[in-house]
């Protein structure tokens, strides 16, 4: 009886699961999986987005990009060189930041939060900012100064942009990498640095030995996140920089969105999104792996 009784309440659990579960499943299915399948499909076809049927080619859409798209290579250049700068600027600048703000002094909660709120406000607000400080701001303060450095066209070189969008990119995203570092030094035992220390242990030993080693779940988390959201990277270039100057800042997104959106060659800018989500599938999971066999466990 017992059972009997137990049984049917787990199949009433197992009926409520399912039930609270299909909305949610039904809404990835729609916005994730049928689009990423439908454009699969239009990267066979030449399609302007408006005609009704779609007209199928096969694989000559990705023969067009592998037999050399100056623009997509281009763009992916850009976005390789971005990423490298985004992570090694983004892991080294909050891991550093993050040890400062571990140390006990008054100040310490307040300077995480102003860390913090870059990362809350939009990305294209961020861009539209950063676009009057790089533009008014910085006229106004070579006036101040008389400095050479702020009469640079920031947003107008090809160099000078590049740099000036690794800088945003940064300064908008630092305070969630501060936040993981910051966790994770909390979380380093407290008796393996006395051990350490005991032992005849510098500072420097202390940290490069036994903390920055602890850390690997923190760095791996940190890397891959910085990897991902690098590679992705749209908002603040539309905003900033629009892709310019002369599309110097063009990224893999951006130059799918164009090529899509713009030039209304939707099977050739799907046929771009796939090789590109087969890109940063690959590299992704690659850096993953790596870092993951680095890591040390207590």
């Amino acid at each position: 009886m017992q059972k009997a009784h137990s049984g049917k309440l787990g199949a009433a659990a197992a009926r409520e699961t399912i039930l609270f579960t299909l909305p949610a499943i039904a809404l990835v299915v729609l916005t994730i999986y049928l689009p990423f399948v439908m454009s699969g499909y239009y990267s066979l076809t030449e399609w302007n987005g408006i005609s009704k049927v779609p007209v199928f080619i096969g694989l000559d859409n990705f023969r067009d990009i592998f037999a050399g798209n100056p623009a997509f290579l281009s763009a992916l250049w850009f976005t390789m060189r971005y990423s490298l700068f985004f992570i090694i600027l983004s892991n080294v600048l909050a891991l550093a930041l993050a040890v400062a703000l571990t140390r006990k002094f008054r100040l310490a909660n307040t300077l995480r939060g102003m860390f913090f709120v870059p990362y809350i406000m939009s990305m294209t607000i961020v861009g539209f900012i950063w676009k009057f400080i790089f533009s008014q701001g910085f006229d106004k303060l070579a006036e101040l100064t008389g400095w050479g450095i702020w009469n640079l066209s920031w947003l107008g070189d090809s160099g000078l942009a590049f740099w000036s969008v690794v800088v945003v990119g940064v300064w908008q995203s630092l305070g969630f990498y501060i936040v993981l570092y910051v966790a994770g030094l909390q979380a380093v035992p407290t008796d393996v640095l006395e051990a350490a220390q005991i032992d005849g242990a510098n500072g420097r030993q202390r940290f490069f030995g036994v903390v920055l080693p602890l850390l690997g779940p923190s760095i791996t988390t940190c890397i891959f996140m910085s990897l991902t959201n690098s590679l992705k990277v749209f908002d603040i270039i539309l905003a900033l920089t629009k892709g310019g100057p002369g599309g110097a800042t063009y990224s893999a997104t951006l130059e799918i969105y164009r090529e899509a959106f713009q030039n209304n060659h939707y099977g050739l800018g799907s046929a771009k999104a796939i090789i590109f989500f087969i890109m940063v599938l690959a590299l992704t999971q690659l850096v993953l792996k790596v870092f993951e066999r680095r890591e040390v466990d207590l």
